[in-house]
């Protein structure tokens, strides 16, 4: 799976599970911005851990992202390691 593919995903499950406005999604854009609280991003991980067949919460320190552009980056890491 490309970085397109994974922003596209991600946009995509933010937008129907979390309402938030396409225009918003944009990589420098953090939760705050797009107005998701703490248990959004529980119901967040939960999603993207289903949609991408990864394992976030075992490997999310703080300070993996602090916006939608480290998220993309985060995802692909993950993604990336799970195939080698």
């Amino acid at each position: 799976m490309n970085k397109e593919e994974i922003i596209q995903k991600v946009n995509a499950a933010l937008m129907k599970e979390f309402e938030v406005p396409e225009e918003k999604l944009v990589p420098d854009a953090t939760f705050a911005d797009l107005q998701v609280d703490s248990l959004d991003v529980v119901d967040m991980v939960i999603t993207f851990e289903q949609t991408f067949k990864i394992d976030i919460r075992n490997n999310y320190k703080p300070g993996s992202f602090t916006n939608l552009g480290g998220l993309y980056d985060f995802i692909e890491k993950l993604i990336n390691e799970k195939n080698k």
